[in-house]
């Protein structure tokens, strides 16, 4: 049996070091997750301390989910799809208007291995990380199998992060 990505020995040295810069920075982390299903608010509460810079998490895989506790417009879902900048700009900011977190990250991907299509193949992740002063998104193609998509998620969304402090 192969370890999962949350028990990755360099995501918990990315947090513990994500952790030196959000408390020093003085930021409160909140995410917003759906591909991931908890894996980035999981990586950072592993490190002691982290209630010092993690408000929380909020896991919101279907879209309704998205729409009822981030605020995610229904009407996103139907012009451009989950899997999208709009939908992760406003998942970002949700998470943030729905908690006392200073910064944000949300992410919504085709982790697979069914799910993709020609327009968003497996490994398409739309990640956005927001402040009070804007949002930040980025679009990824992520190589491998489910894990490793939402491994490489987890790591991209934390460095994201940290870019942000």
């Amino acid at each position: 049996m192969t370890e999962t990505f949350l028990a990755d020995e360099e995501l918990r040295a990315l947090a513990l070091k994500a952790g030196n810069v959000f408390a020093q920075a003085g930021h409160c982390i909140v995410t917003a997750e759906s591909c991931t299903g908890g894996g980035i608010m999981k990586t950072l509460t592993d490190i002691p301390g982290s209630s010092q810079w993690c408000e929380g998490g909020f896991i919101t895989y279907t879209n309704r989910a998205k729409h009822h506790f981030l605020g995610v417009p229904e009407v996103l879902f139907e012009q451009v799809g989950a899997v999208s900048e709009e939908v992760v700009r406003a998942m970002a900011s949700g998470a943030l208007a729905h908690s006392a977190g200073t910064l944000s990250v949300a992410v919504s991907g085709v982790a697979g291995p069914g799910g993709g299509s020609p327009e968003k193949p497996v490994g398409t992740v739309w990640i956005a990380w927001a402040k009070n002063d804007g949002v930040v998104t980025k679009c990824f193609l992520f190589s491998g199998e489910r894990d490793a998509v939402r491994r490489q998620t987890v790591d991209a969304a934390i460095r994201g992060l940290m870019a942000l402090c």
